[in-house]
């Protein structure tokens, strides 16, 4: 047989036995790279915070939404979203079994130019937001025992500090108490140095604390029982444009201050606020299989199953999908360079 014809008849043998190597559109599909898999959902935080109980109950819903079906395993890094997102962002190989829940402020960091961001906020892969924080705001809280029944109580010099805790240093609980007392000129005494919001809560119960800037829905979620007894009180509501219709005598950060400078800071400060929940996956995946996490996490939100499990955990829910959350990183990134400059003095604020 003439070598051509020896040729010809190998490849079309070859064709014939191996057709997904070289047929378009026969390569494995979404559905079957993902059947009988496990993701691995990664969380910065400890166990028992917003994010960790947010990680958990996505957990239980979204496989049933990718084709598939994967289990969904949750992994307590305890590290801080700074370390995760890099994971997050140079992950060798990244073939969409590993998701995350980054704190909202992370993006931020980035813009920031902080030299320990490895990565671009925009070239993330993001799935959505469970929270936009529509039906939420990140209050500065007293406990109820607290002589200050209002914020304007914290203006008077002649009664005793508020002892406000926080976390590592950059947290947004650290930032925004560093707002109120430094920029908005409040009696505050900024106790640092907490591991995550459940311990300063357990310092509050000891009243080695008094308070701390903290989302609403984390202390509906985290201390539902603290909660239902009112053993909090907010005096201030950040992340928002209006004052919130649970606590309608509660002003908003903004109203507070009639300077544009300080307006422009708490436009910066507080737009993390409106991608909340945010969650990622690496850069680079298939384009089918980001697709697929992208629809799935928003499928999943809208699942009365989610919905209802979400409202029992007092979890606020107002989901964005992840073009929405670009657009919340695109505008920090038009921020003006002044205005960073203050925020970053303000975050590495030391007292």
């Amino acid at each position: 047989m003439p070598r051509v014809r020896v040729v010809a008849v190998m490849l079309a043998i070859g064709f014939c036995l191996s057709p997904a190597m070289v047929r378009p559109g026969t390569a494995e599909t979404a559905e079957q790279f993902y059947k009988g898999k496990t993701i691995n959902f990664l969380v910065a935080s400890v166990p028992g915070g917003v994010n960790d109980l947010t990680a958990r109950l996505i957990s239980r819903h979204l496989g049933r939404h990718l084709p598939g079906s994967p289990t969904i395993v949750v992994q307590n890094l305890q590290s801080s979203g700074l370390a995760l997102a890099n994971r997050i962002y140079n992950m060798p190989g990244a073939d969409g079994l590993t998701v995350a829940i980054v704190e909202r402020g992370v993006p931020q960091v980035a813009i920031m130019g902080d030299v320990n961001a490895r990565f671009d906020p925009l070239k993330i892969t993001w799935l959505g937001s469970v929270s936009s924080y529509a039906n939420d705001a990140y209050t500065l809280s007293v406990n109820s025992t607290f002589h200050a029944k209002t914020v304007e109580d914290l203006r008077k010099s002649d009664r005793p500090s508020a002892k406000i805790g926080s976390t590592g240093a950059g947290a947004t609980n650290g930032i925004f108490t560093n707002i109120a007392k430094d920029v908005l000129g409040l009696n505050i005494q900024h106790v640092r140095g907490y591991r995550g919001a459940a311990d300063v809560f357990l310092a509050q119960q000891r009243n080695e604390l008094d308070g701390q800037v903290v989302g609403l829905a984390s202390i509906k979620v985290g201390q539902p029982a603290l909660w239902q007894a009112g053993a909090f009180r907010p005096l201030i509501m950040f992340g928002r444009t209006t004052r919130f219709g649970e606590f309608p005598d509660v002003p908003t950060g903004r109203e507070l201050t009639k300077d544009p400078k300080v307006l422009r800071l708490l436009d910066f400060a507080e737009a993390p606020f409106f991608m909340a929940l945010p969650l990622i996956a690496p850069p680079g995946l298939p384009a089918d299989r980001a697709a697929a996490l992208q629809t799935a996490f928003m499928a999943m939100v809208k699942d009365p199953a989610f919905v209802t499990e979400a409202q029992k955990m007092n979890l606020e829910l107002s989901p964005i999908d992840g073009e929405a959350v670009r657009k919340v990183i695109a505008q920090m990134q038009a921020t003006p360079p002044e205005v960073i400059e203050q925020f970053k003095t303000i975050a590495g604020a030391k007292h």
